[in-house]
């Protein structure tokens, strides 16, 4: 029984020697790990591992560190293998989700600005799995003569379309589908934009979904600005942005 716990003792000395990279003195396996035995025998018990070599004393430190012979017991008989695979495991699929996430929003930023430079209005997408909106081409919207002529209407444009949230929940309601919508003045989806139209349509990246479209005046090219943002999406979609 003796030797099984300190084997025991060595394991928790490795294991928070790995954690903290300081040594590790009996006190500190005493409190922190709760053995059933009186201080004096963890103290005995690691002066007997020290002599045996699987730890050491570094300097003029009251803590011990492991040994090579230590780490080897250690591995041979003491680490939970099987306990370290799920949590490789778990930790592998976490960082491929944030991987794809990023990927994902990565591709959705290079569409809409695909999108931008191809029409002289807003364009916007929602970013995966993230309640934000992406926009570019605010001053590109501002400069049509509709607005230049009448700055109390850019304004209140600009703040309906600064409530992000608000926006992100209208897009919601539409609910396009994978077809290209088109909403002309009051046919928006939200109250202050009247007096522009949008064109917006659903995409998917890498699981994700979310909205992306043209915002500008009434006075666009429907036709065309609805092939833009039907042909960004595909190329989103198939990966060629």
């Amino acid at each position: 029984m003796s030797e099984d716990r300190k084997i025991q003792i060595l394991g928790k000395v490795i294991e928070h020697f790995i954690q903290t990279a300081q040594p590790v003195g009996s006190k500190t396996i005493i409190v922190t790990y709760n053995f059933d035995v009186s201080p004096a025998t963890v103290r005995n018990d690691m002066a007997a591992l020290e002599k045996a070599g699987f730890i050491m004393q570094p300097h003029t430190s009251a803590g011990r560190v492991p040994t090579d012979k230590g780490y080897r017991l250690y591995v041979d008989k003491l680490a939970d293998f099987k306990k370290a695979q799920d949590k490789a495991a778990a930790t592998l699929s976490s960082l491929r989700t944030q991987s794809k996430k990023h990927h994902a929003k990565q591709k959705v930023q290079e569409a809409v600005q695909l999108l931008n430079r191809a029409t002289p209005n807003l364009t916007f997408a929602t970013i995966p799995a993230n309640d934000r909106t992406f926009f570019m081409g605010f001053s590109k919207l501002l400069r049509q003569p509709e607005f230049m002529d009448s700055p109390m209407q850019a304004c209140q444009v600009m703040e309906v379309v600064e409530d992000r949230q608000q926006f992100i929940q209208g897009l919601r309601r539409i609910k396009s589908g994978h077809e290209t919508k088109i909403l002309i003045g009051p046919e928006n989806i939200l109250q202050g934009i009247e007096s522009c139209s949008m064109i917006v349509t659903e995409y998917e990246v890498e699981g994700y979904k979310g909205h992306m479209g043209v915002l500008g005046s009434k006075r666009m090219p429907y036709a065309f600005n609805s092939s833009l943002v039907s042909q960004v999406r595909d190329l989103l979609e198939s990966n060629q942005i």
